[in-house]
């Protein structure tokens, strides 16, 4: 008795490139503030490309608080929900072809989100990364880092509850 055949690497990174792409595309706010990800395996890295926009304080010049609470906030969300629908894209069960068409799962929802700002955002590019700490059917918690020049220097971080979206019954 034979197995099937695996699938090429290429075609299941693409397939995790298109569902990473379709997810973060589902938030215009996202492209708004200029934030990237960069996938490796299941770990996410988001970028905050840097522009004039985003300068609280012009005569520092520092990257406004707002701005680096929703980078943190979009990166965990962003996070999460990769987390939470990593077991589907690679099953299959979710389809990338749906997702990319608009019909995206709900996105958790912020119950509380505490930022710490350990130092000015300086005006360049900013990192994050977010580690989920607890995620159950209801509610999840997550930690999220954001550096510029070196991950060990951190400028701000983050941690966040999350409602968890709930399965549409049938008949709902």
């Amino acid at each position: 008795m034979s197995r099937p055949r695996p699938e090429p690497v290429q075609v299941i990174k693409q397939r995790r490139d298109a569902a990473l792409a379709a997810l973060v595309e589902s938030v215009p706010y996202i492209g708004f503030l200029g934030i990237t990800f960069e996938r490796r395996g299941d770990e996410l890295t988001s970028t905050m490309h840097f522009h004039n926009n985003l300068i609280g304080n012009p005569m520092l010049p520092a990257i406004h608080g707002g701005a680096t609470a929703a980078f943190l906030e979009v990166t965990s969300v962003i996070t999460l929900q990769w987390f939470h629908l990593w077991p589907q894209f690679e099953s299959g069960e979710l389809d990338v072809e749906t997702m990319a068409a608009g019909k995206m799962p709900r996105l958790p929802k912020t119950i509380d989100f505490t930022v710490d700002y350990l130092r000015s955002g300086l005006p360049r590019d900013s990192y994050a990364r977010a580690t989920v700490n607890r995620s159950g059917r209801r509610y999840a918690s997550v930690h999220v880092a954001a550096w510029q020049d070196h991950k060990d220097k951190l400028f701000a971080q983050a941690t966040g509850h999350f409602l968890m979206p709930q399965e549409r019954r049938s008949g709902d």
